[in-house]
């Protein structure tokens, strides 16, 4: 039975006005399990009107309050982390062990932002001139909004929502319409952890809704994962509005591997990192730097691996990687493989053609192998978003960091060594917002924040954590002196410390 799936606006399902809708489909069997509601405009209105309403209530109620709803609410996402996880497997298609890992990723965030009262204490000293007290604090924007991804669609809302409302902002969520049914369930843990109606609102959508939200005057800010040319034009666009913006791009994520690193271990990091969750990660690996003979070492053990991936629906504890998230994708990864294959590059293992006994009519794919991939090629520059891995030889560690410096992507990086000077080297010279030594996937934990350079990140401040914290706020510095300190007269100069 297809499911109708709404909005929730004030603490409500929502149908919303428009008449546009979407198919959501199970990617391991091809089937339609819901039409999502697309909003237009006014529905945008109605979520920001409503999270405007509930704003002054909100920003004006104690940090510590604010913070045990929050309490709350990660309790709820505790106790039905099964419940979301099968809700991401069911509609991404990820693993449902890979998609249990997402939600403990968003539980992180929401204990970083139960410590919000320490967060947002500011700064204080007494007479910095005579008689005169100078504080700042930090105070919430107002209505902010978060425009996510399909591949993570309880981990990444939740790099965005618990620091905002924490903070003391009211939030609008715009999943992405391939997969969002987890979003009006944890919108309804919020409601049963008692906050406010208004305070946290999604609104399901396309570029009709993203337009709205950035062009709606009483957005104060924006948050966005997606694609690099998305962020361009979310950034630009936002910036247009006068909006703050944090708009997080596209990856062409490398692995540099070393004659000397332990190249068992190295094989077993490319492997889970390339394909799991079928290559649809930002921080995904999909390009190896094989430096001098470590190529040779390990490209038959990589081949072997890539061949004996075991590939079924992720509801099977067995699965290590599920189906493409849909048919659309799984056409545009095959271009790709065909354009590498056109171009020059030794495709060792060809993942088109797969399928699965029972679920023929599933968004299939193996996994692919390319070696010998070089800089120029269409495979090497973008980004993919797929089980595809491309090998590029080198031969000595600087044509590896010089390769990877030039390249238009910075999100995230890693070096396989038993070189601990080189891998100092490495994190100093690398030109990579996050870089993982003997680590494949580099995500930064909850305090620490996430982001790359270059043309992965338009903004400046990385996604939570403390630079999250300073996104959803903004500085006020209070000068405070009382009239017995006040010398008599008017002053024409500018003050000055005395």
């Amino acid at each position: 039975m297809i499911q109708r799936i709404n909005h929730f606006i004030s603490g409500t399902v929502a149908p919303g006005s428009s008449e546009r809708f979407q198919d959501v489909t199970n990617p391991a069997t091809g089937e339609v399990t819901g039409q999502v509601a697309l909003a237009n405009a006014s529905d945008v209105d109605t979520a920001v009107a409503a999270a405007r309403e509930a704003f002054p209530a909100w920003a004006a109620m104690p940090p510590i309050r604010r913070a045990r709803l929050m309490n709350n609410f990660l309790q709820l996402v505790r106790e039905n982390k099964d419940a979301l996880a099968t809700l991401i497997t069911a509609e991404h298609g990820k693993v449902f062990t890979d998609a249990c890992g997402e939600v403990e990723r968003g539980i992180d965030i929401i204990e970083f932002a139960c410590g919000m009262p320490q967060l947002l204490k500011g700064d204080y000293t007494e007479q910095v001139s005579t008689g005169i007290d100078n504080w700042t604090v930090r105070q919430p924007l107002g209505v902010v909004a978060g425009i996510t991804p399909f591949n993570f669609p309880v981990m990444v809302p939740m790099w965005m929502f618990p620091v905002a409302i924490a903070a003391g902002n009211t939030f609008i969520l715009k999943p992405s319409p391939t997969d969002p049914t987890a979003a009006l369930f944890y919108a309804e843990l919020m409601k049963q952890a008692g906050f406010p109606d208004g305070v946290f609102n999604v609104v399901n959508g396309d570029k009709e809704a993203v337009d709205a939200l950035l062009e709606h005057d009483d957005v104060e800010a924006v948050s966005f994962v997606g694609s690099t040319p998305i962020a361009n034009y979310i950034y630009e666009r936002g910036a247009h509005f006068g909006k703050r913006v944090q708009a997080l791009g596209g990856a062409k994520n490398h692995m540099v591997v070393m004659p000397d690193a332990d190249l068992d271990k190295t094989v077993d990091a490319l492997i889970g990192a390339a394909y799991g969750s079928a290559g649809e990660r930002c921080m995904a690996i999909s390009v190896a730097v094989l430096v001098g003979n470590a190529g040779d070492q390990i490209i038959g053990q990589l081949a072997d691996r890539c061949r004996d991936l075991k590939i079924t629906d992720g509801m099977d504890l067995s699965a290590e990687m599920g189906p493409i998230v849909t048919a659309q994708a799984k056409a545009r990864i095959e271009g790709y493989i065909q354009s590498g294959v056109d171009e020059g590059a030794q495709l060792l293992v060809d993942g088109r053609g797969f399928a699965v006994e029972g679920h023929e009519n599933g968004f299939w794919l193996g996994g692919s192998l390319f070696d010998r991939v070089t800089e120029s090629m269409k495979i090497y520059q973008e980004e993919i978003f797929g089980p595809v891995l491309a090998c590029v030889r080198v031969d000595t560690f600087a044509e590896a960091v010089d390769l990877i410096n030039r390249h238009q992507f910075g999100n995230g990086v890693s070096l396989f060594t038993r070189d601990g000077n080189l891998a100092r080297e490495f994190g100093r010279q690398i030109q990579v917002g996050m870089v993982g030594i003997n680590v494949p996937i580099p995500v930064p934990m909850a305090w620490q924040g996430f982001g790359g350079w270059k043309k992965s990140l338009f903004g400046d401040m990385h996604a939570y954590g403390e630079e999250g914290v300073r996104f959803y706020t903004k500085q006020k510095s209070i000068m405070q002196r009382w009239p017995e300190s006040i010398e008599k007269g008017a002053e024409f100069t500018m003050p000055v410390a005395k």
